[in-house]
């Protein structure tokens, strides 16, 4: 029954019933309890919830029957009331007047707004883990068709896009043997109607001409009409072969044919828009296949993956209005410069109208990036929205363009990275994924990317990636730039604090954490007629050949490709239920706990596909790897201590009870625990579940606690460092108590890392330690070893434990490349425990350990701490043991976002560990504002470029970055794009004369001053080499805070282009400024654009529209009696190569570019207001913008008359255009 948990308190108000009420401890939170407290604290409440065990199934009888009519109301789609017996006295009186015009109002607003519905729907809280039962993973399926090698360059052998990408990768699949493992899926052809879900009539047609076409020179004439094509006799109908086998392989995982597939395809497909062949491509394979899969019902909500080098500009262009599908771009794009130059490939372009939120770009803008900033990528941005979208079906696009050695992508992927990537993907949509091919150049590198995804596809093990370098800069900027413009979309991007662009502050750590959001492009979309057809590619010398094959020898030589026998091993020992608690048999840990979970197994099929061990007495000097020979002695004699005496006994301790028996079942416990590290790391099974109890991670080094006898998972790490001669332990606690005692026995040791996520409840929740604290990290060698994730409230569930993963374990254990992961894994986080009091489902936990499957070459062991809902444990930990023979796991809950709560722990967490953990490297503060303008319509798709004879134009350099400030006076539109101020035609020259016709420029020696170079911004991160670019948006011109790189210029008669550093370092700027000023006329500013517009052309001249308010001009002083001297050098370094102004003490300090001691002046005296000596404006570093306002007229013109000699012009009667030309 689904029930509003607001409505419920526990044990009181709510009733909740659930499939199965025969065990002791089957209710998820109407009555929970926390052992907190000292000794025996946790018996007494067993007791008290006996009892109130008792009552709550008096209450289940009593309610029977209404239960049956709540029931039977969801039958039916609306509720009739129930009428009741009513006593004389009631029937009899007559309401007023007054009462029956409030009924009646009521009731007519009812109808108006809908009769609310009093449906109770009964949901069972295991049914998805019951309906996984039948979740058995299924063939792999694999297309391909050997007539695809026969598209080829008829007049450029040695053309990048050649057959061999496709018979390389098949060669290297066969000798891996992957292929005759997997299904084979049929190719066919794809029909017309299919070609026209995304394509059109003429496109089809003018590749169907060219059929069988055997005239070369024609061929290749028409390829130079398109970007990067070549067409060959058998293109049409290899491109159709190629559409319909992708369309045949998802439609065959989507009816459940086979559970995931690879397409090893070509032509490929992603750069083939609507209308226009691109890019080697003809038609879109995986868009046809996405629309066809949408068309036919067979998935409402589809994720693209595309993780080629370079942008699949067409597939998000068809599906950048469609909320259904969410397109994920990962590519190579160097702020436009790189293939296919498109604004469009930029962060900010994140869909239109109902797809709005739904299109991710991730630019790279530089080469080399490695496997830490692409795992960087999935676990901060696509894995968190991937779990919040919850895709029917995830399609990869994958190109391996990314992968060493490809002189297309120069990137550092290895091939093996690319089965992490795959791994973490395979855990969506019920493992619906189809991978199918697009580029990739290197054929190594390709060959051997594609081999190791299919393998990750059959559900082999990610094999062993080598050490990881921290994130990039430029990753983490683009990372940070993708969370703020998709934040307001999704609930998922949480973890960055916000900040005012407004709002100053001397804290250095904290102005330094400050990240803000900005847009550079410096591409090229103009088009020429005709495209190169020869010799248009990278080609690599044979010296950087050779280096690239011998570090890809290296790299495929120590890749671990083994696997064991055996996918998963279980031990399970009778023996462990003799430990029983004889005074209380309602005690929670009870022997049922772990025969239900073995009989669970049995019940799903699990053990006959597993590998079952004998469980084995742990010895004594195993034991003593974790505890003290006094508390090994101690426990060993309750063996022959009488009942009544151990009882007395295990009153003096912390929550344990004992028995004559303990001693036998704690041994067994341990050592059977240790018999699956054996099997594991004796390469017998891959993987491990050890069904034991009692349980381990509370037992401290000298004392049991917390009904833990010995601390199992501490001895078995222990165990594979000493016996098995590991340097790399990973432990990860889930239990819902912290394990007190492996972070005690372990706190200095390097050589085992251990992760807890634990209810903490500000130390209130057992063991009620401070040492639960995320601020606990472990001393002096373990010092960053220890991470402990404290919830501070009960109800977590699956979000939050899916954000604690993806935020901190997976990236912390990722660098820390473990050789063996175990896990502490107790279940009493799950819905329905009694003790732990929070809503984790069965399902997630599969999810987990999926997760964590990817690490250590799939060496990973389970090993059961807490959990004492019978029914809750069984069907988590079976979860557990299917995941691990790469069952897919059941599909979550969409649409889940963590609490507050949770985010507040994983932010001081990741703050206290990004000391230990450089890849925790995220956690910048986002400004709260709009920086950055909503993309207009006309920019959204490039297919209506510009077409300009004699190919490329000049290219424009712009940074752009926007406040949502409006300027006061200058509120008009400029509609001609932004970012290409080369193509400027007659009609956008037209309607910039009717813009500024009105606008007068009073003087040109005003203009000429005022176009002298911006220079420095002091508020700017780039230095003396940026310029303000031209900002514009939909509401007119705004300001632009940021600059950009300073494009060199080609016109040598202006001497200002030729300096570095701003106009105010070289006096020659100011004769030829005079100079200019003298020689032309007043003029308006449209003649004055007329006369420049090669200028405005060529990217040389930019408007920059300073802000007319500033809530910090009262902290302007009058100018001293001595004026202003421009010629001062800076107070504290004497350089005069580029100095402002404190308008506030007028003290002189040098630009960023030099010492940035200007900016250390704003800081430390919090003096806001700086004039600039190279062009005379003003910054104010509280609203990192440029001023101009009738307040700053004095200190302006001082300056101007230390600079020129004479007044500078009022001119504040009319808008203020400031040129800046260079």
């Amino acid at each position: 029954m689904s029930v509003n948990e607001s409505n419920l308190e526990e044990g009181a108000q709510g009733l909740c019933l659930y499939k199965d009420t025969s065990y002791l401890f089957h209710r998820p939170h109407v009555i929970s309890w926390s052992y907190s407290g000292t000794h025996g604290n946790l018996l007494t409440a067993a007791k008290q919830l006996a009892d109130s065990e008792i009552q709550l199934i008096k209450a289940i009888e009593g309610s029977r029957k209404s239960q049956r009519k709540l029931v039977k109301g969801t039958m039916s789609t609306t509720t009739k009331a129930v009428t009741g017996k009513k006593s004389a006295r009631v029937s009899n009186a007559r309401p007023s007047a007054a009462l029956i015009a409030a009924k009646r109002d009521a009731a007519q607003r009812k109808v108006l707004q809908g009769k609310k519905s009093n449906n109770i729907f009964i949901q069972d809280i295991y049914q998805k883990a019951i309906d996984a039962m039948n979740m058995v993973r299924k063939d792999t399926g694999l297309v391909f068709d050997r007539r695809m090698a026969e598209h080829l360059c008829l007049w450029d052998k040695a053309y990048p896009e050649c057959p061999e990408r496709f018979t390389k990768v098949l060669e290297k699949c066969e000798q891996y043997g992957l292929v005759d493992r997997c299904k084979f899926i049929e190719s066919r052809s794809a029909n017309e109607d299919e070609l026209l879900l995304k394509h059109t009539q003429e496109q089809i047609d003018f590749l169907k001409a060219t059929d069988r076409c055997t005239d070369a020179e024609k061929l290749e004439k028409l390829s130079s009409k398109y970007d990067a094509i070549y067409i060959h006799p058998s293109t049409y109908r290899l491109s159709l072969l190629a559409a319909g086998s992708t369309i045949n392989l998802v439609e065959s995982i989507c009816k459940g044919d086979v559970q995931n597939g690879m397409a090893i395809i070509r032509p490929p497909g992603h750069h083939a828009m609507k209308a226009e062949y691109c890019g080697y491509c003809f038609f879109n394979n995986v868009a046809i296949a996405t629309q066809t899969l949408l068309e036919k019902n067979l998935a409402s909500k589809i994720l693209i993956v595309d993780w080629d080098v370079h942008h699949g500009q067409a597939t998000q262009q068809m599906f950048y209005n469609d909320p259904r599908v969410v397109y994920f771009s990962i590519h190579r794009y160097e702020h436009g410069k790189f293939w296919p130059n498109l604004r469009e490939s930029n962060y900010d372009y994140v869909g239109d109208g109902p797809g709005e939120g739904y299109n991710f770009n991730v630019p790279l803008n530089k080469t080399g990036m490695t496997n830490a900033d692409y795992l960087a990528i999935f676990q901060q941005v696509l894995l968190p929205m991937a779990y919040e979208f919850c895709p029917d079906h995830v399609i990869v696009s994958a190109g391996f363009d990314s992968a060493v050695g490809d002189e297309k992508g120069e990137m550092e992927v290895t091939p093996a990275c690319y089965a992490h990537l795959l791994s973490s993907l395979l855990s969506l949509a019920g493992g619906k994924v189809a991978v199918v091919l697009e580029g990739g150049y290197c054929l190594k590198s390709l060959a051997e990317g594609a081999a190791l995804t299919l393998r990750a596809l059959l559900g082999d093990p990610c094999p062993m990636l080598r050490s990881l370098d921290p994130p990039c800069a430029s990753i983490r900027e683009t990372i940070l730039n993708i969370i703020y413009i998709h934040k307001p979309y999704w609930n998922c991007y949480q973890y960055q604090e916000t900040y005012s662009i407004n709002s100053t502050t001397n804290n250095e750590e904290e102005n330094n954490n400050r990240h803000l959001p900005t847009v550079i492009y410096k591409g090229d979309e103009t088009k020429p007629d005709f495209y190169e057809t020869r010799n248009c590619y990278p080609v690599q010398s044979p010296e950087l050949l050779q280096e690239i094959d011998r570090k890809l020898n290296f790299l495929i030589q120590f890749t671990n490709l083994t696997k064991a026998p055996n996918r998963v091993c279980v031990v399970y020992d009778p023996r462990m239920l003799k430990h029983i608690n004889v005074p209380d048999d309602s005690h929670p840990e009870k022997p049922e706990r772990i025969s239900n979970i073995y009989t669970k197994h049995e019940e799903y099929g699990l053990l006959k596909r597993c590998h079952v061990l004998q469980g084995r007495v742990a010895t004594e000097e195993e034991l003593l790897l974790a505890h003290s020979k006094d508390h090994i002695d101690i426990i060993k004699k309750t063996a022959d201590t009488k009942l009544r005496d151990l009882v007395k006994q295990a009153s003096d301790l912390n929550s344990v009870y004992l028995h004559p028996e303990t001693w036998t079942s704690a041994c067994v416990s341990a050592g059977s625990l240790l018999q699956v590290v054996d099997s594991v790391l004796n390469s017998e099974s891959q993987s491990g579940v050890a069904i034991v109890r009692p349980p381990g991670h509370h037992a401290e080094e000298d004392a049991p606690c917390g009904f833990c006898i010995f601390n199992n998972i501490t001895i078995a790490a222990r165990y594979a460092v000493q016996y098995h001669n590991l340097k790399r332990v990973l432990i990860v606690d889930w239990d819902i108590h912290h394990g007190n005692g492996t972070q005690s026995i372990l706190e200095q040791d390097p050589t085992i890392l251990y992760i807890s996520v634990h209810r903490y409840d500000n130390a209130g929740f057992f063991p009620n330690s401070k040492k639960a604290n995320y601020t606990v990290v472990g001393s002096g060698p373990g010092e960053g070893f220890n991470v402990n994730i404290p919830w501070n409230k009960k109800g977590m569930g699956d979000a939050e434990y899916i954000a604690a993963f993806q935020q901190i374990v997976m990236p912390i254990a990722y660098q820390y490349n473990p050789e063996l992961v175990l896990v502490s894994a107790g279940f009493d986080a799950c819905n329905g425990d009694p003790l732990g009091g929070c809503k984790v489902s069965p399902e997630m936990y599969g999810h987990l350990t999926h997760w964590l499957s990817s690490l250590a070459n799939g060496r990973v062991i389970l090993s059961l701490e807490g959990g004492y809902n019978i029914n809750s444990i069984s069907y988590a930990m079976t979860m557990c043991t299917k995941a691990l023979l790469g069952d897919p796991p059941a599909v979550l809950d969409a649409g889940q976002a963590p609490c507050t709560s949770a985010i507040n722990t994983i932010n001081n967490v990741l703050k206290t560990h990004k000391q230990f953990w450089p890849n925790l490297a995220f956690q910048m503060s986002l400004p709260k504002e709009k920086v950055l303008p909503r993309i207009k319509p006309s920019q959204k798709h490039s297919e209506e470029s510009l077409r300009v004879e004699g190919g490329a134009g000049h290219k424009s350099e712009c940074k752009i970055a926007f406040e949502e400030i409006e300027s006061e006076k200058l509120d008009f539109n400029l509609s001609f794009d932004k970012h290409n101020l080369n193509t400027v035609t007659d009609e956008e020259i037209l309607k910039l004369q009717n813009e500024v016709e009105n606008m007068k420029i009073r003087s040109l020696k005003t203009v000429g001053r005022n176009t002298e170079m911006i220079g420095d911004i002091p508020g700017s991160t780039t230095g003396a080499q940026e310029e303000t670019g031209t900002c514009f948006s939909a509401r007119g011109f705004k300001e632009c805070i940021n600059p950009t790189e300073k494009k060199d210029v080609q016109n040598s008669k202006d001497s200002r282009a030729g300096t570095s550093d701003g106009a105010g370092s070289s006096r020659e700027g100011q004769s030829e400024e005079s100079s200019l000023a003298s020689a032309v006329p007043t003029t308006n500013l449209f003649d004055y654009l007329s006369d420049n517009l090669q200028a405005l052309v060529d990217g040389e001249m930019f408007a920059v529209v300073p802000l007319r308010e500033c809530p910090h001009l009262n902290t302007v002083r009058d100018v001293p009696p001595s004026g202003i001297d421009v010629r001062s050098p800076c107070t504290e370094c004497n350089s005069a190569a580029e100095n402002w102004i404190c308008l506030q003490c007028y003290t002189v300090h040098c630009a960023r570019s030099v010492n940035q001691h200007a900016v250390t002046h704003s800081q430390v005296a919090e003096h806001p207001m700086t004039l600039s000596f190279s062009d005379l404006s003003v910054w104010c570093y509280g609203c990192e913008a440029y001023i101009d306002n009738p307040r700053l007229y004095a200190a302006r013109n001082a300056a101007h008359r230390s600079k020129f000699n004479q007044d500078l012009p009022w001119t504040y009667s009319d808008p203020a255009l400031v040129m800046d030309t260079h």
